[in-house]
Formats: structure tokens, C-alpha cells, sequence
């Protein structure tokens, strides 16, 4: 049990008893006292300021004094700064919690309280996976890892967005110019040679407009008549229709896509309940337009396509259903929302999606809620935000996208560079070599993506993402290391609590491991893996500086080397499983 979740009834209690009233344990909220204040915790006064008619400080010395004569065991002094009562918590209380057995069951586990499905990936199938995919990949993962450390049941899906014209372009060009090029006749990876045919697509579309402009017509024109886009799209029509030829050509292009993603999917550690394929669901979702008709949630036009208002909820009007009685991505996103409550009843959905999708998901919402759907209040969209380069925006059809598989490539050339530099790998054979390389190049690269506030667009910095010494993956994997090298032949005495006191970094360090937990449960509310990463990372830093200042084998005593060696014992287990939930391995030695 953490400490906040301890001193929030015991507050609750004493209020009531200094003040006959009762409070909320939710209303009352407890912060890590700032740095530069004494104590450990920090109870805000402020909420109770108004209800009970007292000055700040009075109220904090009318607590404080209660609280320290009630529970010296657990609180040994206090403190008022303005509105903030803070707390010193007693010496014996992080003792106790380093020597509990806490330090072998990390994350604690929890009762399973709720069903959760994490939709994530869903790439289109014209492209290998890139760089924003990773931020997506690794968002989905981690928060279903998080979640499950929670104690929901978690269910990790995908959809395949393997129909429509991006797919299409890329088989008018393969048509074109493959002169029946396959992944084994040519060596190159599935996903990468259907993308190269979807860039060349764009190449010669950009040749075509700009031809057809300076016979005349205006951009938009040309793009239109361009012979290529027509071409596209009369496929798209083609397919629709199930004309054998292209349908045949359309799975087995797919399928070299599928492969391509499989194999990336396997290195980065991603994995799926179940994949849904818009192929196959993208007629789903029609049969809610009759439902929303006769509940008088949707509304017909004169020309019979069918929409909905939301122009009370401060949106617009959407469309719903087209003129030609086709359905819109809406429709079918309303089907697939259906479909996955089918497969795995949810307490909540969670779509990992960029926020330019934001609107999307809220009309998504909206609507389910105006049908009564049962699982409509469990949508959840993690928005998050774009990954750019130093030069500014990928593009796709411009072939400035960075694939995902080059970038992982580059990232292990660096760490082999940056890994023999150091020069402390010399006892490692050939593949003990290449899987440090692995495991420091994808924890470098998760990290640095998850390490931002979702809600924020960054900028991706590969050598930046790859540095021993800063706020990166390496660097948290290496500190794991260096405490295991320090335990290495060590013997722990797992019972033994000694009455030296706690040295300032030794007391720091502890009243940071306990906060794991904690983190752990804000991340979870508020879906984001950043909160884990910052927190593991301060972790790191804060015992490096404890082992700078403090030998561990060499203690002063027998009592403090026991003491040091269990708190680095639990920094090693706290560290592992924080990463653990981002989806990055630590290794054991490097």
C-alpha cells in the first residue's frame, strides 16, 4: 500500500474529529513536497480553507499537531508553507517498505476490475510501417501493459486499412513498371516493395498534372484527369465489383504487405488479439443508418443520403450514408465499434489515433451515445501527436517518410559505435553483442517516442535518442546494468533492519521507489506512458547520485552495506519493470 493511499483515511479521520465533518478521502490531495521545502508530502489546505473558516496556517498547525501526536509512528514532524502542510515521514516507515516483500512482486498486481480493447498499428497496406506508426505502436502497447498492471483485461487489436485507393495506386504503378517483380525475385522486404511502387505512383501522377496545367487545365483539373488517377480509381471500382484479375492481384500484393508488417511487428515486440481488415468490415455499420432513422437520430436529404446534427454539441452536420446508398467511414467505424463489443464485451475502448482524427472520434462517440449503444460511454481516444524530423514533415508520396526498419538499422549501427567507444565489451561473444545492440537501439528508439506527453507533436533526433549520459533509454538501461554488476556474487539479508539512520541520497532514493506504484496508477488514469518513462528516468539519475556518494561493497559497516545493497536491489527490480511496461528489455551487463 503506498504511502498516499495510508495517510489519505488517517487525514479524513483527523479532520473529522478537529472538526466534526466529514470529508471525502477524494477531496483530499496529497503532493510530494517540493525539493526546496523540508518534509515528504504535502497536504494542500486550500480546498478546506473556505468550508471551515480558518486561515491556512492555523489549520496546518491544528493538523499537523494532531497528526504527529496520533501517528508518531508515521509521522515524525511538520511543517506550513501558506496553503501547504508538509509531512516528514518516519525513518522506520521506509525501512519497513524497503524490507517488505514488496521488493520481488513488481508492478503489484491487482484484481481484475474491467475489460479493456487498445486498438493501435492500423496501418494502410500501400506502405511499410514508419516512424509514426512507431509512436503509435509503442503508445498502444505500453497502455495496454500499464492497464493490465491494473488489473484490467486487456485485449491489444489492429485494423488492416488493406482497401481504397491508396492500395490501388500502388497496383497501377506495380502493373506499370514491376515487369512482375515479387519480394523473392528482388530481395526486397514486401511492405518496402509495394511502397516503392505507391512513391512511384506519386512521381508520375506529379508528372502528369504538371503536364496537363501547362496544356491548360487548373490543379485541381489535372489532378482529376490525370490517366494514372483514373486509373486508380477505375481499379478501386474494379475491385468493388470483384473483378477477378484485380482482386487477385490486390491479396497477393497484400500479402506480401502482411508479410513485411509480421516481421516487423516481431522485432519491435508487437502483438494483436485479433486484426480486424476494412476489407471486410467496411460494409459494416449500414444497418445502424435504419436504427438512427427510426429513432430519429439520423435524418434523410432530398437527394437520400443521410446525416445527423450536431450542431447542439457544438459540431456540425456529418454525413452518414451517401446519396448512392454507400457508406461513409463513420458508417463503418459505427459497425467495427459493434463488432469488437461482439468479440470482446469492453468497459472501455481505447482507439490509439493521431489527433488529427480528434473530430472523427468525438462525432464517433457522439453518435454511438444518440443510438444507446451499451459500450458508447467506454470510447476512448489517446490522441496523440505527430512525429516530425529536424527538416520538417514526412511525406509518403514524396518519399520523405522515414520506414521503420531503416530507422531501427541505423539506431543499432549507432549503438555498436557508441557501445564500443565505451570499450566494456570485451568479454561478450558474437551474439551476446548483437542482442545488446538489439535491445539498446529499440530501447532508444521506444523511449525517446514515449518519453513526450502524447498529447504533444515532437521531433524525432535519432543520435540525440542514443546518448549514454542524457534523458534516454541507454542511458536508464545502462544504470540497470551498472547495479547488477554491483550485486553480482553479493549476498542479501532480506529480513535484517538495521537502526542506522537514513543518509539524505539514501532516503531520497526510497521515497522515490515508493512512488512507483503511484505513478504506475497516474499513468493508467491518464493514459500516458510518459509519466513512467520521466519517473524511471529520475530514478536512474537519483541512484547514480546515491552510488557517486556512497560505496556500496565498501560501506562504512556491515549494517549499511546490507542497507545500500537492498535499496540497490530494489532500484535494479523498479527500474526492470518500469521499462518493462514501455515495452524495453534492460540487459544484465554492458
Amino acid at each position: 500500500m503506498s504511502i498516499v493511499s495510508i495517510l489519505k483515511p488517517i487525514i479524513a479521520n483527523t479532520l473529522e474529529q478537529l472538526y466534526n465533518q466529514k470529508f471525502d478521502e477524494k477531496s483530499i490531495a496529497i503532493n510530494i513536497t517540493k525539493p526546496e521545502f523540508e518534509g515528504d508530502y504535502t497536504l494542500v489546505l486550500f480546498s478546506f480553507v473556505k468550508n471551515l473558516k480558518k486561515k491556512p496556517e492555523d489549520l496546518g498547525n491544528e493538523i499537523g499537531n494532531k497528526l504527529v501526536a496520533e501517528n508518531l509512528h508515521l509521522i515524525t514532524s511538520f511543517n506550513v508553507i501558506k496553503g501547504f502542510l508538509n509531512l516528514t515521514i518516519s525513518e522506520s516507515f521506509w525501512k519497513n517498505f524497503l524490507y517488505s516483500d514488496y521488493n520481488e512482486k513488481l508492478p503489484k498486481k491487482q484484481p481484475v476490475t474491467q475489460k479493456v480493447m487498445v486498438e493501435y498499428a492500423s496501418p494502410n497496406t500501400n506502405k511499410p510501417l514508419h516512424l509514426g506508426h512507431l509512436r503509435n505502436i509503442f503508445l498502444g502497447w505500453s497502455i495496454a501493459e500499464i492497464l493490465k498492471s491494473q488489473g484490467a483485461e486487456v485485449q491489444k487489436t489492429s485494423i488492416a486499412n488493406d482497401r481504397g485507393i491508396h492500395i490501388c495506386k500502388s497496383m497501377v504503378a506495380w502493373q506499370q513498371f514491376a515487369n512482375g517483380a515479387t519480394p523473392e525475385s528482388t530481395g526486397i522486404k514486401g511492405d518496402h516493395l509495394v511502397g516503392d511502387y505507391y512513391v512511384m505512383f506519386g512521381e508520375q501522377h506529379k508528372a502528369e498534372v504538371k503536364q496537363l496545367m501547362e496544356e491548360g487545365m487548373s490543379k485541381e483539373e489535372a489532378e482529376k484527369n490525370s490517366p494514372y488517377m483514373k486509373a486508380a480509381q477505375q481499379m478501386l471500382v474494379d475491385w468493388e465489383q470483384g473483378k477477378p484479375e484485380v482482386v487477385n492481384l490486390w491479396r497477393q500484393m497484400n500479402g506480401w504487405v502482411y508479410d513485411g508488417f509480421s516481421e516487423t511487428y516481431t522485432r519491435i515486440g508487437a502483438d494483436f488479439y485479433k486484426t480486424y481488415f476494412e476489407s471486410e468490415i467496411y460494409l459494416l455499420g449500414k444497418e445502424f443508418v435504419q436504427e438512427g432513422l427510426d429513432k430519429g437520430v439520423f435524418y434523410r436529404n432530398e437527394d437520400g443520403s443521410v446525416w445527423i446534427d450536431l450542431t447542439s454539441e457544438g459540431l456540425d452536420e456529418k454525413l452518414v450514408l451517401r446519396k448512392d446508398g454507400t457508406s461513409v467511414y463513420i458508417t463503418q467505424d459505427l459497425g467495427l465499434a459493434d463488432e469488437k463489443y461482439k468479440d470482446f464485451p469492453y468497459n472501455q475502448s481505447i482507439y490509439v489515433i493521431a489527433d488529427e482524427q480528434n473530430y472523427h472520434m468525438k462525432v464517433l462517440k457522439l453518435i454511438l451515445q444518440k443510438l444507446g449503444k451499451p459500450y458508447s460511454d467506454g470510447i476512448y481516444h489517446l490522441s496523440y501527436g505527430m512525429v516530425e524530423l529536424p527538416s520538417g514533415r514526412m511525406k509518403t508520396r514524396e518519399g520523405t517518410v522515414v520506414d521503420a526498419d531503416d530507422i531501427l538499422d541505423e539506431l543499432v549501427k549507432v549503438a555498436t559505435s557508441k557501445t564500443e567507444e565505451l570499450g566494456k565489451v570485451k568479454d561478450f561473444n558474437e551474439a551476446e553483442l548483437k542482442e545488446l545492440y538489439n535491445t539498446l537501439a529499440l530501447g532508444a528508439l521506444k523511449f525517446y517516442l514515449l518519453r513526450v506527453d502524447p498529447k504533444k507533436r515532437m521531433i524525432f533526433n535519432p543520435e540525440e535518442s542514443i546518448d549514454f549520459h542524457g534523458f534516454t533509454g541507454p542511458f536508464v538501461q545502462y544504470t540497470h546494468a551498472r547495479i547488477k554488476s554491483i550485486l553480482r556474487n553479493e549476498t542479501i539479508n532480506e529480513k535484517h533492519i538495521g537502526n542506522a539512520p537514513l543518509l539524505p541520497l539514501e532516503k531520497e532514493l526510497l521515497v522515490l521507489l515508493e512512488q512507483y506504484d503511484t505513478t504506475i496508477q497516474q499513468a493508467a488514469e491518464e493514459h500516458n506512458p510518459s509519466l513512467l518513462a520521466i519517473y524511471v528516468f529520475n530514478a536512474s539519475k537519483v541512484f547514480n547520485s546515491f552510488y557517486a556518494a556512497h560505496s556500496v561493497r565498501n560501506a562504512e559497516t556491515e549494517e549499511k552495506k546490507e542497507l545500500r545493497l537492498k535499496i540497490a536491489s530494489l532500484s535494479a527490480n523498479t527500474i526492470k519493470s518500469a521499462m518493462g511496461l514501455l515495452g524495453i528489455k534492460v540487459p544484465e551487463r554492458m
